[in-house]
């Protein structure tokens, strides 16, 4: 019985940003306990390889390439993946980007391009799939945000801006889709090993602040988010909505 509770099997997930990285992981942890995946990159480049080597594990899915920060890109994607593969009925908003720079230094054009990358594209993106969520009266959101909502630091202030926005964000979507048979849920991964933190992991200063400042001592691994996710799409978590699980190895607990 408990088992059950966690088997997402004939439930079908898009998961933005999901041809590398955290994005992949997640995907991959989803189509585990049977969820149907759609990944999604902005180029197809991209995306065939990720679904080639799922497919070659045993896993049904399907690539979708599209630019979640274009509108009409991302009704379209949706609306043909509905026609095509079926309803969606998980949606992990995951597709993030960072420009580093200080505040004083920072062009307008990184502001924008991480805001709109990282918050506006959740906005698109959930209500191009809400719609049709809510005349099917179910459905589950899951926004990706970070431990840097509530552990600021230099030089990330606009993914800093992004992602308290999406926590906000998250509390609306529930607020507002609860009624409707939507739960919007949200996970704060903390320092996770992936292409994009690779460059801070290989600072020995930076590494050693970041081991110093973590109960658990390390860096996560991409897999140890899958948990969540898993909990967060499926059943387990039926009467959880608007909340954040924070998978950080300590760190929010430490501050």
């Amino acid at each position: 019985m408990a088992a059950h509770l966690f088997d997402l099997s004939g439930r079908r997930a898009l998961v933005t940003g999901s041809s590398r990285g955290l994005g992949y992981a997640l995907a991959r942890g989803l189509a585990t306990y049977g969820a149907q995946l759609v990944l999604n990159g902005t180029r197809e480049q991209s995306v065939a390889p990720a679904v080639a080597s799922l497919r070659a594990e045993g896993f049904e899915l399907s690539g979708y390439p599209f630019d979640v920060t274009d509108v009409q890109q991302v009704n379209d994607a949706v609306a043909r993946i509905e026609v095509e593969q079926g309803p969606i009925d998980i949606l992990v908003n995951n597709a993030g980007i960072q420009r580093r720079a200080p505040l004083l230094e920072m062009r307008l054009e990184d502001w924008q391009a991480v805001l709109e990358t990282n918050l506006t594209s959740a906005f698109t993106v959930s209500t191009a799939v809400a719609r049709g969520m809510i005349e099917r009266g179910r459905g589950c959101i899951i926004n990706i945000i970070s431990l840097n909502v509530e552990a600021a630091r230099p030089s990330i202030a606009n993914y800093i801006a992004s992602k308290g926005g999406l926590d906000a964000l998250t509390r609306a979507m529930a607020t507002e889709w609860g009624p409707r048979g939507i739960r919007v849920n949200s996970i704060a991964p903390g320092y996770f090993l992936t292409d994009m933190t690779r460059p801070l992991a290989e600072d020995p200063a930076f590494d050693k602040w970041v081991k110093g400042n973590i109960p658990l001592g390390r860096w996560g691994d991409p897999a140890e988010l899958i948990g969540a996710a898993v909990f967060l799409a499926s059943d387990a978590s039926s009467y959880v909505t608007g909340r954040t699980i924070h998978v950080d190895g300590g760190w929010r607990a430490s501050l």
